[in-house]
């Protein structure tokens, strides 16, 4: 498999029929981490919820992982989701009841994994990234940083194939930015694939391997 995610003239339509992508390809490889840019209502989000099976296309090919989705039920895009796809939305989704370390064992709980293996692996991802003094907090106690940080984690505690996300670090800082993308980038090298949507600027530099952008429902490959 070169290609964690292949798109093959991918369109959108949503009311009046009107396309909001207009047959998008895009061909993700194996290790890469990319981003794809452009203005609020370009299309980004779609795109996103598309690759990562909630929603179908209109017409066109979403090819994850070797699977080609566009006939699969619905059950089996819920179970490709919950195995191979890691998302970090822009609002964090964080549950607001639950603690930090509940909140990474989520995903987990949802595939069955039984309670101690759940609690190893949430502490030894906040170990890991220096974050273990937060385990018993709740999100409303949290910086804006912190809790998007907690959302890559609980993102990742599966161990995905593919990670989404969602304009990161719009509600960020530009240090805690850094530190997202420096999180991003870490755990990029242990899947197969990362994609970020954002509205950053062509200007600044991101710790991408691919970028492009999406203008108009077309996506354009950038060299910068």
């Amino acid at each position: 498999m070169s290609n964690a995610i292949e798109l093959i003239n991918v369109w959108k339509n949503y009311a009046n029929n009107l396309p909001v992508l207009k047959g998008v390809s895009l061909s993700v490889p194996v290790g890469a981490f990319i981003s794809i840019r452009g203005r609020s209502g370009a299309g980004k989000t779609t795109l996103l919820r598309l690759i990562g099976l909630l929603d179908r296309p209109s017409n066109g090919e979403i090819i994850l992982l070797g699977t080609e989705t566009s006939k699969i039920s619905d059950g089996e895009a819920s179970k490709i989701r919950l195995k191979h796809i890691g998302f970090i939305f822009q609002s964090f989704n964080l549950i607001p009841s639950l603690t930090v370390l509940e909140n990474i064992e989520l995903p987990m709980a949802l595939l069955g994994v039984k309670k101690e293996a759940r609690r190893k692996r949430s502490i030894e991802l906040l170990e890991r990234f220096h974050m273990e003094m937060l385990a018993n907090r709740f999100p409303t106690e949290l910086s804006g940083g912190e809790q998007q940080r907690i959302a890559i984690l609980r993102a990742t505690v599966n161990n995905p194939d593919i990670i989404l996300a969602d304009e990161p670090t719009s509600n960020l800082d530009e240090e805690n930015s850094r530190l997202v993308y420096e999180l991003l980038s870490e755990i990029n090298r242990e899947s197969l694939a990362a994609i970020i949507v954002t509205e950053v600027s062509l200007e600044e530099k991101l710790p991408t391997s691919e970028d492009y952008l999406l203008k108009d429902g077309i996506l354009y490959k950038l060299n910068i």
